[in-house]
């Protein structure tokens, strides 16, 4: 190459060093057991800590019972579901990657079928439950329409996100990442489309904030100062009169005096007639604008499959971080991979070393 790798170069965010640029987005696996992780999660999350990556965000871990998207989402509502989390956590800070933990509650999403199968509400026969959200729309067909939160319901969930952040911590998570992207309650709150109240909590932009603001808060009140709070935000709905990217700079700029480090930058999920273009690096505009305007480190996410693409976000300022979703599912070990195609040493795992490229240091 004629220039550097930017991909491999370290990352501080806070007190925490990234080894590289390269990380994990959360990927629900819909495997648990009311809440807890289990076997997969320990051998899934732990091939890709050793694949290489400077983070891997562990899938979205439910706050409340209610708040999975599913029967098989990890929660963090309850002491039993730390130690299993704790496995991972401490199995990845062994092997140079850093791990963080999304914490998120689904709103009117929640209590629907596992990932791979038709999407659908359950019912509580089928192990469902009536969701609940800002207002009682429904997501789409086959969706139960959900209940109105009332200001005690509220500022329960605000309570829970923030008892979800202490047990992060319990369980050893070096970062939280909370969730309020992909039509998911903070992002219900935030869209004009899913959100039709009139009180405190609706209408204008700054209500429509709200929640997003007070759980920011309440996370990082709880969260440790040295260490890193990340958002995940969808920059727009893809749909005329809802949620947009001028909104979402406005918002960030907001977070980032509230404590937040870093913005995980994604889009859609609101509703499910949104016309999404769909296509290699179609997010990364977002990233970059939000950088670039909001002042705030972002991490890049959607279709980015090659190291040169990957480099490029990085050295071109569009994003500080790259996050690989279905690459990483197809190839725990691309970090190691895509290095030795940008002519970059990094350090391979020791017992892999007779197979990594001469010269190769050990982890």
């Amino acid at each position: 190459m004629s220039h550097p790798s930017h991909l491999f170069a370290e990352l501080k965010l806070r007190d925490v060093t990234l080894a590289n640029r390269i990380g994990i987005p959360p990927m629900c696996q819909y495997s648990a057991r009311d809440g807890v992780a289990a076997d997969w999660h320990f051998v899934h999350y732990g091939s890709r800590a050793v694949g290489g990556a400077g983070l891997m965000i562990v899938e979205a871990t439910a706050v409340l019972p209610e708040g999975r998207i599913s029967p098989g989402d990890l929660g963090l509502w309850q002491e039993a579901q730390v130690e299993p989390l704790a496995r991972i956590a401490r199995f990845a800070r062994d092997h140079g990657c850093v791990a963080a933990l999304q914490l998120a509650h689904a709103g009117r999403k929640a209590g629907v079928s596992l990932g791979w199968q038709p999407q659908r509400s359950l019912s509580t026969g089928e192990g469902g439950w009536t969701p609940v959200a800002p207002s009682p729309l429904a997501f789409g067909e086959g969706y139960a329409v959900p209940d109105e939160l009332d200001e005690a319901g509220i500022h329960q969930i605000i309570g829970a996100f923030a008892a979800a952040a202490r047990r992060a911590r319990e369980a050893g998570f070096d970062a939280v990442e909370i969730h309020a992207a992909h039509g998911y309650l903070l992002h219900q709150f935030l869209s004009p489309l899913a959100n039709q109240r009139r009180d405190a909590w609706g209408g204008a932009f700054a209500q429509r904030a709200r929640l997003t603001r007070e759980v920011v808060k309440a996370v990082r009140a709880e969260w440790p100062e040295r260490l890193p709070l990340m958002i995940r935000l969808s920059a727009t709905d893809w749909v005329e009169g809802g949620w947009n990217a001028e909104e979402t700079v406005e918002l960030c700029r907001e977070l980032k005096t509230l404590g937040v480090d870093l913005v995980d930058v994604s889009s859609g999920g609101l509703v499910p007639y949104a016309r999404i273009p769909v296509g290699p690096g179609f997010q990364t505009e977002f990233a970059a604008r939000v950088r670039r305007e909001a002042g705030i480190p972002t991490a890049a996410v959607g279709l980015i499959t090659s190291p040169e693409q990957a480099d490029h976000i990085v050295r071109t300022g569009q994003a500080d971080v790259v996050l690989l979703g279905r690459e990483i599912l197809r190839d725990p070990y691309w970090p190691l991979h895509a290095a030795r195609t940008l002519g970059t040493a990094t350090p391979w795992p020791r017992q892999y070393l007779r197979a990594a490229p001469q010269g190769a240091t050990e982890r």
